[in-house]
């Protein structure tokens, strides 16, 4: 371990102790026995921190160690499953806020990127940012032709301090695998590995200019979601210029309450943007808190989402996809059996776990959750609730399967601050059924046979020089396999014929060695050898046929 992780982590358990957060550090199983070092400590007996909750204690440690261990709080913030739920609420009030740099550095670091003069590109530049965090800081610009922008500008020197910070996060993560009861089921390196891949992927604007090209392609046409146009020729990867949009923020309800926008239309507008994203995209936007998400009140009875901040996106593989579907659909029709065997047949549950037991604590958590409104069911909870559930059944985290997770809250938040009476299950249910009778069923295999008949009639007349192959090939494989049992046979053999002799050999040792030991005598005084037992002398004769057999090639 080197020198400087070493020392980081150092100060690390410093802040945790200087918060009142020892507990967190001596929960670990070999620390138990010095749980009595925190009494010794003067922030126990002279700080405020009894007095302050735990939960707020975290926030204030990680707001001390840096941005991006805020980053990583606000990721800790959406999983349940990893955290207490006093520790995963406080969490989720942490603000990803940095104190800007210089506009004239941001402006070197432009024209350091895109190879001319500021100047020769905008007309006009704001020197005091819109929005400043740890990766980035964004900046209002107008080009030459007159369109209006923002500028998104990548913090210098940010990504050695990154790595380092990852190399701790990547420790600590190790040592929880290693020594929390919990750490083999919640697979802790895993959940820093993709956090380590979301903030590399942030730090690629090129990728978030990518990704909001892709999102805005899908919705081009569609009157739920507007995406900002990219400005491909003043891209680079540190820098990113977008189309600036002017909309009302999501959280300010009282605007859009005043604008005449039809709340509940609005919030379930959001539903439906969340669902197509997942489900008829596979492509959604991952960071969809209240500041990436404006309204376009234009048209008040239709509003129109708009959203920016492309840099975390999420997809999911065809079988998670579908298995979350069909989860959907069987937990909206509270057919929990189904629930249970699609957690064992997508193997989040170990094989073993009885599919009856499993139905039960199901419906014992989810049951209570349908025929209410929104404003009384909180998701956060439901999840926790069926994360303690899955703990019992040792179900198996699925780290892909975190930015889903995450970004179903923020609708969550977003549709109870929006309409608090709309019911998000009843909201989503015909979307799902929609998806399932396109994706699964008599009709959607036949819409899949007939998109690969062209492929299957393309490749007809290569059948039958790919049956000969196959043929050739098992033939092949036929004889290797005969020709391996053949010498995994002899082997055998050979080794039966080894152990066979050893047991000769071993035999005859120890005949010989109880003759040797019983008649000791016979050496000092030789001409009592006529005088032994018959029975000494069998032990003789049969401990030399013994060693002569086991030393033959091959024993009798």
């Amino acid at each position: 371990m080197k020198l400087t992780v070493i020392w980081r982590l150092i100060v690390i358990q410093y802040v945790f102790y200087r918060h009142g957060l020892d507990e967190l550090v001596l929960t670990l199983p070999f620390l138990r026995p010095v749980r009595f070092v925190k009494y010794l400590s003067p922030w126990y007996w002279l700080s405020n921190n009894r007095q302050r909750s735990r939960g707020q204690r975290l926030v204030e440690s990680l707001e001390d160690l840096g941005p991006i261990f805020v980053k990583f709080g606000q990721m800790l913030s959406t999983r349940k499953d990893l955290l207490p739920m006093d520790y995963a609420d406080a969490l989720s009030a942490l603000q990803d806020r940095v104190r800007p740099f210089p506009a004239e550095q941001a402006r070197k670091r432009i024209e350091r990127a895109l190879g001319f003069p500021i100047e020769s590109v905008f007309s006009f530049f704001e020197a005091e940012p819109m929005a400043s965090a740890s990766i980035a800081q964004v900046h209002a610009a107008t080009l030459k032709n007159g369109d209006e922008v923002v500028v998104k500008i990548v913090r210098p020197g940010i990504e050695p301090r990154i790595r380092q910070d990852l190399e701790i996060l990547y420790t600590i993560a190790r040592l929880a695998e290693k020594y929390w009861s919990e750490g083999p089921r919640l697979h802790p390196v895993d959940v820093v590995a993709e956090f380590d891949k979301t903030l590399m992927d942030e730090l690629d604007l090129m990728r978030e200019a990518a990704n909001a090209a892709e999102l805005r392609r899908h919705f081009e046409h569609s009157p739920l979601l507007y995406v900002p146009e990219i400005y491909w020729d003043l891209c680079r990867t540190d820098v990113l210029v977008q189309e600036r949009i002017f909309g009302i923020p999501i959280a300010q309800t009282d605007r859009l309450k005043a604008a005449g926008v039809d709340m509940k239309i609005l919030a379930e507008r959001g539903v439906e943007v969340f669902f197509t994203q997942v489900f008829d995209n596979n492509f959604f936007h991952a960071d969809m808190h209240p500041g990436n998400i404006f309204v376009d009140v234009s048209n008040p009875a239709l509003p129109k989402y708009m959203a920016i901040d492309f840099g975390i996106v999420g997809s999911l593989m065809p079988e998670d996809q579908r298995y979350i579907a069909e989860n959907f659909h069987a937990f909206f029709n509270r057919d929990y059996r189904r629930v249970a065997e699609l957690h064992v047949e997508s193997g989040w549950v170990p094989s073993s776990t009885r599919v009856e037991e499993f139905e039960s604590a199901i419906r014992t958590v989810c049951e209570p959750i349908f025929q209410k409104p929104l404003k009384e069911i909180s998701f956060g909870h439901f999840l926790f609730r069926l994360f303690q559930v899955a703990r019992r059944f040792e179900m198996e985290v699925q780290p892909q399967l975190t930015l889903l997770q995450k970004t179903l809250l923020a609708i969550e938040g977003l549709g109870r601050n929006l309409y608090p009476d709309l019911d998000l299950w009843v909201t989503a249910k015909p979307f799902i059924e929609r998806w399932m009778r396109e994706r699964i069923g008599p009709k959607a295999f036949l819409k899949r046979l007939k998109n690969e008949l062209p492929f299957m009639l393309d490749n007809l007349a290569e059948l039958p020089r790919i049956h000969l192959t196959a043929l050739k090939q098992t033939e092949k494989q036929t004889e290797l396999l005969i020709r391996q049992e053949k010498s995994i046979k002899s082997l055998r053999e050979e080794m039966m014929v080894q152990q066979q002799k050893q047991r000769y050999t071993l035999i005859g040792s120890v005949l010989l060695l109880g003759f040797l030991l019983t008649q000791s005598h016979v050496f000092y005084e030789p001409h009592s050898w006529f005088w032994l037992p018959a029975l000494a002398w069998v032990d003789l004769i049969l401990g030399l046929l013994f060693i002569y057999f086991g030393l033959k090639r091959k024993p009798v």
